[in-house]
């Protein structure tokens, strides 16, 4: 790829990209650290946050109607805490029995450095847009904070973070036989891709973000490929997510020569998971991982307008079921006694990642990883993060507001002052 196309990669791959070279910084490992594993002091709430009125507050953080919050920033509070009232959503039930989550007695002292600044957790919630962050290790809840009036029960939107739910889930019907193998073609499931590129594309293709397709992924350019994706895919425009993603239909590449970050191939491997399970996204989700989760509240995802899920983004959850399944993560696809998602799936996931265009970070079964492939992370647009160290069993969730271009450098720096002090 030339300098211009690298440039034109979306926000969310520049950002994961650059994101990983931060683990080559020298932190301070010697910054305290405590933590102690009890039913303890719960969240904590901050109805105001960074900019506060320029979100909303004085208006109650209104939601306004549809993607107003795009370019009417009072709106965007609103709007990615009550995402599934603006879109059609389908529920992702959540489990009879939720799995407890231990507490610290206490934060910890959190401390780390960026810009040449030494700085606390505090002064990261003071400068940036969140509106959830929880810290959890091993089942235990060591920091859980809300800004902008959220609390634990508000569902928080993901974005790209639902890309990796969906890689999940195909490993799953893959272990189950639902999906024969991942070499197939999408249209062997997805009679309604017959005879086009992304039919023609093998699953494995699609899930390393290689189909070879031509897709342009840019978040500001409102007549880019992921722009015209969204609206046909959601809202009053939709076609529905087959007639939308054959608008896409030229092939640059061979399926697997490279890398090129596309929502649209997280859009078929949906329409695969659907065809293949016979059942609906959600419902397969509900089955296969909210409930063996042990998730404590219903998700939602939204739908387009035949009620397939746009599986490119858009399920809204609670931060403390997000920790649940980096957690399971974190313990390499078992959780409380229970195998939810295959060890070997998630092992190939890290063993076939590709780099990306800007290494070091390697991009798996639709999972972001370090260069080392040691640690994961699921990323989305606008701040929505979940960060995993397998080794420490250390998870870190994150929602926020931000604009469309990433700023995410920093939270990789509090990411790794964490790891560092655990060591």
């Amino acid at each position: 790829m030339t300098a211009r196309g690298v440039t034109k990669l979306s926000g969310i791959v520049c950002a994961a990209a650059f994101s990983f070279v931060l683990d080559a910084l020298v932190l301070d490992a010697q910054q305290a650290f405590a933590q102690t594993a009890s039913q303890g002091t719960g969240p904590r709430f901050r109805a105001d946050g960074p900019n506060a009125d320029a979100f909303g507050r004085k208006e109650g953080y209104p939601s306004c109607e549809g993607i107003d919050y795009v370019h009417q920033t009072r709106c965007r509070v609103g709007a990615l805490s009550r995402y599934d009232t603006l879109f059609p959503a389908r529920t992702i039930s959540a489990s009879k029995q939720p799995a407890q989550l231990a507490r610290a007695t206490s934060e910890p002292v959190i401390r780390y450095t960026f810009n040449g600044l030494d700085l606390t957790l505090d002064d990261y919630l003071n400068r940036h847009p969140v509106t959830g962050l929880l810290i959890a290790k091993d089942g235990t809840i060591l920091v859980e904070r809300y800004q902008y009036g959220r609390t634990d029960t508000d569902r928080l939107a993901s974005f790209s973070m639902a890309k990796s739910v969906v890689g999940l889930l195909i490993g799953i019907a893959l272990k189950e036989g639902a999906i024969r193998s991942i070499d197939d073609l999408a249209e062997t499931y997805v009679a309604g891709l017959k005879d086009t590129e992304y039919g023609r594309t093998p699953i494995k293709a699609l899930l390393l973000m290689a189909s070879g397709v031509a897709f342009s992924e840019d978040y500001v350019n409102r007549s880019s490929d992921v722009s015209t994706l969204a609206r046909l895919a959601v809202g009053p425009d939709s076609i529905g997510s087959i007639a939308a993603v054959k608008q896409f239909n030229t092939r640059r590449a061979a399926p697997g020569a490279r890398f090129s970050y596309s929502s649209a191939e997280s859009l078929v491997l949906g329409l695969v998971l659907a065809a293949a399970t016979k059942r609906t996204v959600s419902d397969y989700a509900a089955e296969k991982l909210w409930q063996p989760l042990g998730a404590e509240a219903d998700a939602t995802w939204i739908t387009d307008r035949f009620g397939q899920e746009v599986t490119f983004a858009y399920i809204n959850a609670v931060l403390r079921d997000w920790a649940r399944l980096g957690l399971m993560l974190a313990h390499r696809g078992h959780w409380q006694g229970k195998t939810i998602v295959p060890e070997d799936w998630l092992t190939a996931s890290a063993a076939n990642a590709l780099q990306t265009e800007l290494p070091p970070a390697k991009y798996g079964y639709q999972i972001w990883y370090s260069r080392d492939t040691r640690r994961l992370s699921l990323l989305g647009i606008r701040g929505q993060h979940l960060f995993v160290d397998p080794d420490l069993k250390l998870v870190l969730v994150h929602t926020a507001v931000r604009d469309s271009q990433p700023e995410i450098a920093e939270v990789f720096a509090l990411w790794n002052a964490l790891r560092a002090q655990l060591q």
